[in-house]
């Protein structure tokens, strides 16, 4: 039987492969230094904060091993988590053939700056996760579960969507594609439809829930929504 470390450093290899399958791949060429950057940028990002759960919060490791439409028990999240794969794809994809046929071009510096937002992203991301013990990947609520209301959880409910947007528009332009920003733009709808099915979860399932949405009201953006 697999450990669990063996089991994540499968996961989060072949993941970076087919990530990096896609990336090159599509864009019919390895002589894609966005490409490269890109990918090396985001593997050391995944792989340093995998170890690091591996390290201080192993359960929470084990919760999101679970992941992708099969995974998910509500309709809504599996409708929404089928078109998020496909989306995901397609951010890196629509990139790589823009490169191919050379349909845009993003300047240089700004592909920089766009990697430095999606290392950013994922800090806030790893922040967290280390804050919500129960962050798993699918809407469930675990045994002895309880509601998380400090750190980022003080000012939207929903701080791990707030990282993954600016992630998902940052991909694009790391890959030196305006292209792949059409892509992207499914993204906002795909989080608010899992938001509210979410909420209607917590809000039937958890205790506190729904005192804690009237003391912190805004969901994803704080003044905004």
């Amino acid at each position: 039987m697999y450990t669990l470390p063996h089991r994540a450093a499968a996961k989060t290899a072949g993941s970076l492969v087919l990530l990096g399958g896609l990336t090159f791949v599509s864009a019919g060429t390895i002589r894609c230094w966005q490409g490269w950057l890109f990918w090396l940028s985001f593997s050391i990002s995944v792989i340093g904060i995998t170890v690091y759960l591996l390290r201080h919060e192993p359960a929470l490791v084990e919760r999101r091993m679970g992941a992708g439409p099969r995974a998910e028990s509500r309709p809504t999240q599996k409708i929404v988590q089928a078109i998020n794969l496909v989306m995901f794809a397609g951010i890196v994809i629509v990139p790589g053939l823009d490169h191919r046929f050379e349909w845009s071009r993003v300047p240089a510096a700004l592909v920089v700056v766009a990697n430095l937002l999606m290392l950013a992203a994922l800090g806030f991301i790893l922040l967290v996760v280390r804050e919500n013990p129960f962050a798993a990947s699918t809407i469930t609520v675990e045994h002895r579960q309880r509601v998380i209301s400090t750190g980022p959880y003080a000012h939207v409910r929903h701080p791990m969507y707030a990282g993954a947007l600016p992630l998902i528009l940052a991909i694009p332009l790391a890959l030196g594609s305006w292209w792949g920003l059409l892509v992207a733009a499914i993204s906002p709808p795909l989080l608010i439809a899992r938001i509210l099915d979410e909420e209607r979860a917590l809000s039937a399932e958890l205790a506190g829930y729904d005192t804690y949405c009237r003391a912190v009201p805004y969901r994803l953006i704080p003044l905004l929504w």
